[in-house]
């Protein structure tokens, strides 16, 4: 047997046979990946890989409390399997109690398919887009555009199982595109992305139209000073910003006062309202075309997740509900703690504003403001507010009574998402975005634009 012929249940099964720790949980990831690259209107590299990690995680009773070790290794041979079982019990030996320590999750009917072959992703997903793709760089070429960017496609296969009897698996589907013109001299960038199951939904044709209409409006530059303005921030700005502020609400640290979610003088702000406007922001593993795991799939324990709770189900939860705050991220160690519910988080965020405006719609409602296409290079200034600092990036424009005037120049911002929501004054028509910051670690999601009246343009920045 080897690393690639081995079927992964019967890895995770032969693993879980090994182990003589008290409990066991064994993760296996099998992953394929195929990619396009182009740039100047040609493709110039395309590939497809597969890999397999196995995570198995032991452990130990004592009578101090019950410790866990984990260890992870790619590539693991039929030879290598009972090393990196004992790698893990012995990880689980020297470690002191782990604080989140649970019992491992019983009583979750098993997967239908968990015995059958992962799926495998291949070049074949390219088969419509890439024909498109190319049509595409023809039309560019003939507008004087030139197209840079790339699409990747991945499918992994987890397959989870424990010794309390736990088997289930997991087929995550994962899709990005990046698209950016460039005018030949450089000086005219635009972008635009969008995150995708299978490619069957992606038009290039229609990316290409929308860069083509950004970079005529960037012929006429306009210099503005830094400042507060009036600003539409599309689907995918909103998303980066909305995902860190999942990241961020972890229900612990809100108790324990570390942050934005804090009550002062102790407490969470759950039931506090957030936004005038009835926004919902949500997570739903079964949320159409943004699907996701309904289980807890934990490599390592840390913050609100934790290597016990493997296997929990994930429920849909709203985070903020009619602009309300009704929940924050937690583990069953971090609920016990802080007499919250149950919570984990979930791989996908949806945020509703209840509008079918699209972002056209609301360029030509604005009387003077900015139009953003998306940030980048965001850091965390103050956890204790959620003040972030970033850059704009690939087009900030000048709207004048309900048109696109120019463009004008970059900026660095300086704003909270938390504050943000109560200062929104209108939310567009939710739809499936990329963000452009966190796509590396977070694809699935679908945002409305929103209006905010006073985005705070700190500096001006010379980033293209």
């Amino acid at each position: 047997m080897s690393a690639r012929t081995d079927k992964p249940h019967e890895v995770v099964e032969r693993a879980l046979e090994l182990s003589r720790a008290d409990g066991c949980v064994v993760i296996a990831d099998e992953r394929s990946s195929a990619n396009l690259r182009w740039a100047g209107n040609a493709l110039t590299t395309n590939g497809v890989t597969r890999g397999r990690t196995l995570t198995v995680i032991a452990t130990l009773d004592g009578k101090e409390g019950t410790a866990s070790g984990v260890v992870s290794r790619s590539a693991v041979t039929a030879g290598e399997l009972e090393p990196l079982v004992r790698a893990a019990e012995a990880a689980a030996r020297g470690a002191a109690p782990a604080e989140d320590a649970q019992p491992l999750v019983t009583g979750v009917a098993p997967s239908p398919e968990f015995t059958e072959a992962p799926v495998e992703t291949s070049s074949a997903v390219f088969a419509d887009f890439a024909p498109a793709l190319g049509e595409a760089f023809a039309r560019a070429r003939a507008g004087g555009r030139e197209l840079y960017g790339f699409a990747n496609h991945e499918l992994v296969s987890t397959y989870l199982g424990t010794s309390t009897g736990l088997r289930l698996r997991h087929d995550q589907p994962n899709g990005t595109l990046e698209l950016n013109a460039k005018s030949p001299d450089r000086t005219r960038s635009a972008w635009a992305g969008r995150s995708t199951r299978d490619f069957k939904d992606v038009d290039p044709a229609a990316l290409d139209a929308e860069l083509a209409v950004r970079l005529g409006w960037a012929e006429r530059r306009i210099e503005l000073p830094a400042g507060r303005y009036e600003t539409l921030l599309p689907p995918t700005a909103v998303a980066d910003l909305m995902i860190y502020q999942l990241w961020s609400a972890s229900g612990r640290d809100a108790s324990e006062g570390r942050t934005v979610f804090s009550r002062p003088g102790g407490g969470t702000r759950i039931g506090e309202r957030l936004s005038e406007l009835p926004l919902t922001l949500r997570s739903d593993p079964n949320a159409p075309g943004l699907e996701s795991a309904p289980f807890v799939v934990a490599h390592s324990s840390g913050g609100d997740q934790s290597v016990f709770d493997n296997g929990l189900p994930v429920p849909a939860t709203e985070w903020i509900s009619g602009g309300e705050l009704k929940q924050l991220t937690t583990s069953r160690h971090s609920a016990a703690l802080t007499g919250l519910p149950v919570a984990p988080g979930a791989d996908n965020l949806i945020l509703d504003g209840g509008s079918d405006r699209c972002l056209d719609d609301m360029v030509a409602s604005t009387t003077r403001g900015l139009l953003l296409t998306c940030l980048w290079y965001i850091r965390e200034v103050d956890p204790a507010t959620l003040l972030l600092t970033g850059l704009t990036r690939d087009g900030v424009y000048l709207v004048e009574d309900g048109e696109v005037v120019g463009e004008v120049t970059n900026f660095r911002f300086n704003e909270s998402p938390v504050d943000l929501l109560g200062r929104v004054t209108e939310a567009g028509r939710t739809e499936k975005t990329l963000p452009r910051e966190w796509s590396d670690w977070f694809t699935r999601s679908a945002m409305p634009a929103l209006r905010v009246p006073d985005f705070n343009m700190s500096s001006v920045s010379q980033g293209v």
